[in-house]
């Protein structure tokens, strides 16, 4: 617009006039060479970052996954023992590896999601993850074990009921993982003062 030392401030706004040269790059030179996001939302977190239910599904993981080596089920008749869903799944509920499986997978789901569209994008996967925990509980609930020649006694343990809570607990906080969109905090830049036109 100006030629070379005819102006040094914008005659409408003040702001100081510089050659081209002499600029920071555009954001578009920023995005091609991995600078600053367009978006906020795209900007990276950190790896120690657990904000935005983060840390929540992780948690919830992590608690999770010990819980399907303890006791679900005390046998009483027709002998004495405790079965562990481990225990269970190895020898007659093979389908209970889910449990174990869903728990594992979702660590990494969770960890990999370092911005915050990464992680509304996961919402879904989290979920259908935290979920299958308590579809499996429910179905072993819903069916329990039952022997075809003699009676069996049994009760179900903590362990097998704190996975339900866990897993429930963990779909709401599946669902709501990366937060809302309206309320992100900008780390870099900010055009508080400045004359936009």
């Amino acid at each position: 617009m100006f030629e070379d030392g005819e102006a040094t401030a914008c005659p409408l706004c003040g702001m100081a006039l510089k050659p081209f040269d002499k600029l920071p790059p555009s954001l578009d030179a920023h995005q091609e060479d991995g600078g600053v996001p367009a978006l906020p939302e795209s900007e990276t977190l950190p790896w120690t970052s657990l904000g935005r239910g983060k840390g929540v599904l992780l948690a919830l993981a992590l608690v999770g996954l010990p819980l399907f080596f303890l006791p679900w089920i005390h046998l009483r008749l027709p002998y004495e023992q405790d079965l562990s869903a481990f225990d269970l799944s190895r020898h007659r509920l093979g389908w209970l590896w889910a449990v174990a499986v869903a728990w594992t997978v979702l660590i990494p789901t969770v960890l990999s999601r370092r911005t915050i569209v990464q992680m509304r994008g996961a919402r879904i996967a989290a979920a259908f993850l935290a979920a299958i925990p308590a579809i499996s509980v429910g179905i072993l609930l819903a069916k329990p074990p039952h022997g075809a020649f003699f009676k069996v006694q049994f009760a179900f343990g903590l362990p097998l009921y704190a996975t339900l809570a866990l897993s429930l607990i963990g779909v709401v906080a599946a669902l709501r993982f990366g937060g809302a969109r309206d309320d992100i905090k900008v780390s870099k830049g900010s055009s508080r003062g400045q004359t936009l036109h």
